[in-house]
């Protein structure tokens, strides 16, 4: 998902070029001791094991100011501190503890050892609720620990992490006075959801610059024409898109053009106003610069492997190995590579069922299907599990938000997984913000000086809810509120 994923997001998430107030990187590693199994008291027992997270008290009122947790994703969770300086803005001003929680199953935080966790029975314990119950019990402890137990929790995460911070409120509003929910498509888990709308979307923000969809189509109308003309098609495109191993066969070939379209998906997601580096090295507005590379090109093929360069060259290479730099799984959109990516796929197979495949029809990219059948029968021959859609529907809501509150949900007009978040709402403990000219959970990066006025705006509609929340905490709590 990358976030929601690509094929880099394990590796390469590095840190912001932001200009935010917070110090990126300057946080503490430390780890605590969680249970392996939250749930069943049978099955092991008292055992534990470590879980990472990073804290950071340089703003901190201790024992009045808020505890603001970033709930961990699919990825080592030092990428995602280093990529949430909106956190790191706001401690001063909240006087905030800053705590993120890494993800089990994910960077340093494996129940069991890498070589047996992806089997059964280990991987059973992958699951969203295990995870919550792994934040929850991390910050019921830290309260404890550091004699704050009255201080208010708020919840920030993006993408994944942007659902689980919603479920987090859903789940333990005991313990989570309120969440940024950004970038989150937590109607993902709802079965009735319309999943042909990711490539779709990826396609109309490519549309945005004149002919640059109508380059893409030629370009792969021209892969299409080498392919079918068998080994001598093949190894033009291979020297074309300069690739490591000639391909070899039609199997081979499909792999490429998912290669091709999994860096179509990471542009579009990162085209942030400014040089990033999420997922790679991009430019600012990156999907411009594709753009500009296609249709500028004396053949669409030629500007096409260039534009895929803006993503799997950022750290030069001599040639692609395009089964490394991608793998296909059950997220159409990437899964990334490493034991990250086989954490993910299993998520995939189980609670989170991610978008259809692309058709050539509403977007522009290859014919390439994933359905609900499809996945099944992958889910089935990879890991022996079948998706159960209708129970992560009634775990996790739904589409019913009615009871749930103090949560805003906040959706970049750029971002192609806007459609499965939460765009409009009608009750009104819950607040929605559009980000116009946004990427993917652009309002979690830290300020900087190209940010659409937009990002600002909503940022300051964060803050407010913040502040709102804290308040009520101290209210009920009849406690003093360090916020003003």
């Amino acid at each position: 998902m990358q976030t929601m994923k690509t094929s880099l997001v394990a590796v390469v998430l590095l840190c912001i070029f932001g200009f935010s107030l917070g110090l990126k990187g300057d946080y503490q590693e430390k780890f605590f001791d969680q249970y392996i199994d939250h749930f069943n008291f049978a099955s092991y027992g008292e055992k534990t094991y470590k879980q990472r997270y990073l804290i950071q008290d340089r703003w901190w009122r201790q024992g009045h100011g808020p505890i603001l947790l970033y709930t961990g994703n699919e990825g080592p969770i030092n990428a995602f501190a280093d990529n949430t300086g909106f956190m790191f803005d706001i401690a001063p001003e909240f006087g905030g503890l800053l705590v993120f929680a890494e993800h089990r199953f994910y960077g340093k935080s494996f129940p069991f050892d890498p070589e047996v966790a992806f089997t059964k029975p280990y991987i059973g314990l992958l699951t969203i609720e295990q995870a919550m119950a792994d934040f929850a019990m991390l910050i019921t402890h830290l309260k404890v620990e550091l004699n704050s137990t009255d201080c208010p929790v708020i919840a920030f995460g993006g993408s994944y992490g942007g659902m689980l911070s919603a479920y987090m409120r859903f789940k333990y509003p005991n313990i989570v006075a309120g969440s940024i929910a950004a970038s989150a498509p937590i109607f993902l888990l709802s079965p009735e959801l319309d999943r042909s709308f990711f490539f779709t979307d990826v396609t109309k923000d490519f549309g945005r610059i004149r002919d640059c969809v109508e380059g893409v189509h030629q370009a792969f109308i021209e892969m299409n024409m080498l392919a079918r003309q068998g080994t001598t098609g093949l190894e033009k495109l291979s020297k074309t898109f300069n690739l490591c191993s000639p391909l070899t066969s039609n199997k081979e070939y499909q792999h490429l053009l998912g290669w091709v379209r999994n860096a179509f998906t990471v542009l579009a997601m990162m085209d942030y106003p400014y040089k990033a580096s999420t997922f790679a090295a991009l430019p600012a507005f990156p999907v411009k610069v594709a753009c500009g590379l296609i249709t500028n090109s004396t053949e669409a093929i030629f500007g096409l492997a260039k534009a895929v360069d803006i993503l799997y060259n950022t750290v030069p290479v001599k040639c692609h190995n395009i089964f490394q730099e991608y793998v296909e799984c059950a997220d159409p959109t990437g899964c990334g590579v490493g034991p990250d990516s086989r954490a993910w796929d299993y998520q995939a197979c189980t609670e989170v069922h991610l978008p259809a495949g692309s058709n050539n029809i509403t977007d522009m990219f290859p014919v390439i299907p994933f359905t609900s059948q499809i996945r099944t029968e992958y889910c089935q021959q990879k890991w022996n599990v079948t998706p159960r859609d209708s129970w992560a529907a009634t775990q996790f809501w739904g589409r019913d938000l009615n009871t749930a509150s103090n949560i805003v949900f906040s959706n970049g007009d750029l971002d192609p997984w806007r459609r499965g978040g939460v765009l409009t709402t009608t009750n009104p403990n819950l607040v929605t913000q559009l980000v116009i000219g946004g990427a993917h959970h652009l309002d979690l990066r830290g300020a900087n000086p190209a940010d659409p006025p937009s990002v600002r705006a909503v940022r300051e509609v964060e803050k407010s809810q913040i502040h709102k929340w804290i308040m009520e905490h101290y209210t009920k709590s009849s406690a003093h509120s360090p916020v003003q």
